[in-house]
């Protein structure tokens, strides 16, 4: 089954429950600063086997100590519920 796009209203309403994500190019965005690269990348780590699980893969990008993560779903062309599911289970980390 084809996930369902959120409308802005339903985004905004969502975006509430996270802890500061932001809007940015049609997906959910947010930076984290670790201590160093190999903090950074243990994160990353997480954030990967949590995406398996879900069968929902984000953007990663790291620059040492520097990881920014965008979701959005590709299918629905927009922020879906997995979005959310995944950008709350990574705050978790």
């Amino acid at each position: 089954m084809r996930p369902t796009r959120y409308t802005d209203i339903e985004i905004q309403d969502h975006l509430v429950s996270l802890n500061n994500w932001q809007l940015s190019e049609n997906s959910l965005y947010k930076e984290f600063t670790f201590t160093n690269f190999s903090t950074a990348f243990a994160f990353i780590t997480q954030v990967a086997m949590a995406s398996e699980k879900l069968n929902h893969h984000p953007e990663l990008k790291n620059v040492y100590n520097k990881v920014s993560i965008k979701l959005n779903t590709h299918d629905a062309s927009g922020i879906t519920e997995l979005d959310f599911k995944l950008a709350k289970l990574i705050d978790k980390f």
